[in-house]
């Protein structure tokens, strides 16, 4: 049980939350939840030990291990991907290793068979023969396939370091787990994998996570960082809402009750006041409304941004032909033969493992990367607007203000409208001048989007749109594209999103494309798709096997 008393942080003048009093308890598993910039990481660096409160004290029982997920990969480059995962348990990955050397040393010299049996007992008492296995199941689970394992961490993208991270962490077998968001460069199918764990996970789980689906179906409390405190929640995200919501509500009924019964006396005072007969009441009265007392309902962090798209025009029936396309990266092929049609009002969501190929299919529609067979053609009156990954690139010069980068799309509007637009999204007149570069990867989102609505495409084509934005962020997005006139083509691995949007499902796996015209809910119940989630960790295997048959040709 972690306890946490009077904790307060403060950074310069701002206050993101004070007085919090918290107990965490084994087998529970809490989900921090929050507006962008409100505290939640901080708060969960607090509850880990990794940053120090303003005020106020955690405190963690000695015997516990702490699993926290680590975010800087570069110190583990050059070793075995799997030895990496295995170094989360270090008292266990070191009583390993020393009993390697004393074989080795015994071979020129004395035998310490004594250290040898103290190791011995610690490599029993964490189960550490069985310590390999566990450590390649849960890398294959977060889709890092057998045939990687014993490469060098450097082998492996960015993305997927921090899976390798993430194993790491897991594998450490903790007693309470620290994940901040450990969904980032997870695909549906590895996402999946995840919760299966937590929910099985016997001790407690902390984790900060944008991500609906998964704090619905991980979570059993929810810690809201909001209104400068942490307040406790039981249950997962979708029933916190609910709470959250009533007991809004109930305070501003009560609020409103009592502002009555001061108007009510108010009115009575002025009436009679004046009164001979009726003045001894108008005092009682003034006396009675002075006791009432009206707490000014404190301000919310959460904010949800305007995104308002629209389209300048209907395009054409045919909106994106992609024919017999193929792509490959070195060995690695990525597109095999795709071809589909994307027609006038379908909201297209493109989903399957990462590495598969989706980024690539919608760079390579857009013209910024040359398939290696097959072509891509937009339709007639396709005005196209482009979310890329990196949504900085789609923002032009770094150098130059917000404002310079929006009035770009929009300069005929005039300056108000221009600095509306950027209220819309949450900025400022005072942030308008802000640099591009010195954005946060939410107020870079939000700046695109901006300059997306602006463009009034009549093609929206958004790649991973929600990675940055806070879960009010998400929400707005998705009200704001369920409204919008045009085409929807999207990859995203949020599922919450996907279901939220989709009337089209484009499932790009090893063996093809599973094109399903209607919902995600409705795919997944054809597809039964949670008895396939081993898929990711089979992709390279089944990509190596195609492979091999095409060289016997």
């Amino acid at each position: 049980m972690i306890t946490a008393t009077g904790l307060s942080m403060h950074y310069g003048g701002q206050t993101l939350f004070t007085d919090v009093d918290l107990q965490l308890d084994p087998g529970h598993r809490y989900g921090i939840v929050g507006a962008n910039g409100a505290g939640k990481s901080t708060l969960l660096r607090i509850l880990c030990g990794e940053e120090s409160s303003s005020a106020g004290e955690v405190v963690v029982p000695k015997a516990s291990r702490i699993g926290v997920l680590e975010q800087d990969h570069f110190q583990y480059d050059d070793v075995p991907i799997l030895d990496v995962v295995m170094m989360g348990n270090a008292e266990l990955w070191e009583a390993i290793q020393e009993k390697e050397r004393l074989l080795i040393a015994a071979e020129t010299g004395p035998f310490d068979d004594v250290r040898y049996g103290e190791l011995e007992d610690t490599v029993l008492r964490f189960d550490g023969y069985g310590l390999e296995s566990r450590a390649g199941k849960i890398l294959e689970g977060l889709g890092i396939p057998v045939a990687v394992h014993r490469e060098p961490l450097s082998a492996l993208s960015g993305g997927f370091k921090l899976r390798a991270l993430l194993a790491k962490t897991l594998a450490a077998e903790p007693d309470v787990l620290f994940l901040d968001e450990p969904t980032n460069h997870l695909d549906i199918l590895a996402i999946k994998w995840l919760e299966d764990f937590l929910v099985d996970f016997a001790g407690c789980a902390v984790t900060v996570s944008h991500d609906h689906r998964f704090l619905d179906a991980v979570c059993t409390d929810i810690l809201d960082v909001d209104y400068e405190r942490v307040t406790a929640y039981k249950g997962n995200y979708s029933r916190f809402v609910e709470r959250k919501v009533e007991e809004r509500q109930r305070l501003e009924a009560e609020a409103d009750k009592r502002q009555a019964e001061i108007d009510e006396h108010k009115k009575f005072i002025a009436r009679f006041s004046a009164k001979a007969t009726k003045a001894r009441q108008a005092n009682s009265r003034q006396k009675r409304m002075e006791k009432i007392v009206i707490e000014e309902l404190p301000r919310t962090s959460r904010r949800h941004p305007n995104f308002r798209f629209e389209a300048r025009r209907p395009s054409g029936r045919v909106v994106l032909k992609v024919r017999d396309v193929f792509k490959s990266y070195g060995d690695k092929d990525v597109l095999d033969d795709v071809s589909l049609t994307i027609e006038r009002g379908d909201r297209a969501a493109i989903i399957g493992p990462n590495g598969i190929g989706k980024s690539t299919l919608l760079k390579i529609a857009m013209g910024l990367v040359e398939a290696d067979l097959g072509t891509a053609e937009w339709g007639h009156e396709c005005d196209v607007g482009y979310f890329p990954q990196d949504h900085m690139e789609g923002l032009g010069d770094p150098k130059q203000s917000m404002l310079s980068c929006l009035w770009d799309v929009c300069h005929g509007e005039g300056m108000g409208a221009v600095l509306a637009r950027l209220g819309a999204v949450l900025f400022s007149k005072d942030d308008s001048d802000k640099a591009v570069e010195n954005l946060s990867g939410g107020e870079g989102a939000r700046l695109l989007f901006a300059r997306l609505a602006a463009q009034k495409p009549t093609v929206l084509v958004l790649d991973e749109p929600t990675n940055h934005l806070d879960l009010e962020g998400i929400e707005a997005l998705a009200e704001s594209l369920k409204a919008y006139d045009g085409t929807l083509i999207f990859v995203s691995h949020d599922r919450w999103f996907v279901d939220a949007l989709a009337t089209r499902i484009i499932d790009i796996g090893p063996d093809g494309i599973d094109d399903y015209r209607g919902t995600y809910a409705e795919y997944l119940a054809r597809t039964q798709a949670d008895d396939h989630l081993d898929r990711a960790a089979v992709v390279e295997k089944e990509r190596q096997a195609k492979r091999k048959r095409k060289k016997k040709r």
